[in-house]
């Protein structure tokens, strides 16, 4: 049977409700149900399954033509609401709002390219980032019809029968699925995250069709600058691994446990994964109340320590990046929160990335010679030993002082003058010039992260230097981090939370 379609049996060949249910009390609720995933998924279900890029049927090519029909005219309405609201925005403006409702008309492949836009406001105009932010925030949701279909194949169950409410309007929608409140037997607020319907089928679909239209572009000079089929061969494989829903549950379940491996960490968080209620398409977790990392407003009217929740999370993150593996690899706003308690939470794990031990210690090599002693030959040792420049290049010395030209305006600048995109295109030029690039896939999503704690620094605190805080390399290097804090008189964030309470 195929999962993805919506018209299948939605039991999915599981036993009837009506078999000796273990009752909660007299409601008919399961009280100790225990689904598919109750004590994990099995290792088959966290491999991911590429589907070929380079296939073009007739079914891409119905696709391609009636996305380009549909793009063309949405980007034209657009243009006619400037000639009939005058004062509306720039032509690109309209044009941009346009093509956002050609995004969401066209489905979740580009719905996600439009999240690219939006959250990359270093590397596109202001008038076309803009409009693409509705797909961060009002992306449509799919039928509550739906959402019971692939319950009750994932858990063999009707939801009615499984928790005391489910709430039939979504609390968000985005590209790849939608959330629902939920509340469990015994009480516990929750959500559920599912999948949308065939949407398996359909991204690939989308991505072999933008996967020509890459490759056409890589004959002008535009395009091979960009590298517009790499771009979309890195698009497939992270939308494949996002659509597994038992690798991203794991992987959430293993960010969480990893935050306080170094004791601390006490005031950030990610949503508990409810195993008992995960399956194939959807996962289940508790439910955090907070606003997004740039609501900046919110975090002034509901009294937030922005600068110091913004601190925690980026050590946080460093430290997942650079001791414990895997990462969060897609940190928009909609996806890092300010708790209602004080914390900050990490959201939405279908988008990660992993370095190898090796490149553990290149982040740590580079982090060190940043914030402790500024020995760029150490970074030139490392990526020679990773491949980046060559071996028979030249002096390490000598390297070392080339990076430094790249790498010192980082430690004088102001974050508000720093463009962290014109900095990795300055990297990439100058690991051009030294030999090839031989870096994994995942330093494409370390560069987005930057520009995304671009964005965050400048809008909280504008003068906070992230490479002058000892207090983000904490944990990997002590006894300089505490020599550095007394030196340039830094203190650790307040802790509005207390590690002792029962969170």
């Amino acid at each position: 049977m195929d999962p993805n379609r919506t018209d299948a049996d939605p039991t999915g060949g599981a036993s009837s409700d009506a078999a000796s249910p273990d009752t909660f009390g007299d409601t008919g609720l399961r009280a100790s149900f225990r689904g598919p995933y109750a004590d994990g998924p099995p290792p088959e279900d966290l491999e991911v399954h590429y589907p070929d890029l380079d296939r073009f049927g007739p079914a891409e090519a119905w696709s391609a033509v009636l996305n380009s029909l549909l793009l063309l005219g949405y980007v034209l309405k657009g243009l006619a609401r400037k000639l009939v609201q005058w004062r509306r925005g720039s032509w690109l403006w309209c044009a941009s709002e346009g093509m956002v409702e050609g995004f969401f008309a066209m489905g979740p492949t580009w719905v996600k390219l439009g999240q690219v836009v939006a959250s990359s406001p270093g590397l596109f105009p202001d008038d076309m980032s803009g409009p693409a932010q509705r797909c961060l925030s009002d992306v449509p949701g799919f039928s509550f019809e739906l959402v019971r279909q692939t319950i009750t194949r994932d858990l063999g169950h009707d939801p009615s029968v499984l928790f005391r409410h489910i709430d039939e309007r979504p609390l968000s929608a985005a590209s790849v699925g939608q959330v629902h409140a939920v509340e469990l037997p015994d009480g516990t607020e929750a959500v559920v995250k599912l999948l949308r319907p065939g949407i398996h089928e359909r991204m690939n679909r989308d991505l072999r069709v933008a996967h020509v239209l890459a490759k056409l572009l890589m004959r002008t000079d535009l395009g091979r600058r960009a590298n517009t089929a790499g771009m979309i061969r890195d698009l497939h494989r992270v939308t494949n691994q996002e659509l597994n829903t038992a690798l991203e549950a794991y992987r959430q379940h293993e960010f969480r446990e990893n935050l306080h491996a170094f004791g601390d960490n006490w005031n950030v968080t990610a949503p508990e994964v409810i195993w008992e209620y995960c399956g194939p398409h959807m996962i289940c977790m508790e439910r955090v109340v907070g606003v997004p990392m740039d609501d900046f407003e919110a975090h002034q009217e509901m009294g937030f320590d922005a600068e110091a929740n913004l601190r925690r999370g980026m050590k946080a993150w460093v430290e997942a990046m650079a001791v414990h593996g895997p990462f969060h690899g897609d940190l928009h706003a909609g996806n890092i929160w300010a708790l209602e308690d004080g914390r900050a939470c990490f959201l939405d794990f279908g988008i990660m990335g992993e370095f190898s031990a090796d490149w553990q210690q290149m982040v740590r090599d580079i982090l060190y010679t940043f914030m402790v002693d500024h020995d760029f030959a150490r970074i030139v040792r490392g990526y020679k030993k990773l491949g980046i420049i060559r071996g028979d290049l030249g002096d390490d010395e000598q390297l070392g002082a080339m990076l430094a030209m790249v790498f010192e305006p980082i430690m004088a600048s102001r974050m508000e003058e720093l463009q962290f995109a014109d900095l990795f295109q300055q990297s990439l030029q100058l690991s051009e010039q030294m030999g090839d690039i031989s870096a994994p896939e995942e330093l494409n999503l370390l560069g987005k992260q930057f520009l995304y704690f671009e964005r965050y620094v400048k809008g909280i605190a504008p003068d906070y230097q992230m490479v002058r805080d000892p207090f983000i390399i904490k944990n990997l290097f002590p006894e300089e981090a505490a020599r550095l804090m007394d030196d340039v008189r830094t203190q650790e964030p307040a802790m509005p939370v207390d590690p002792d309470e029962d969170l």
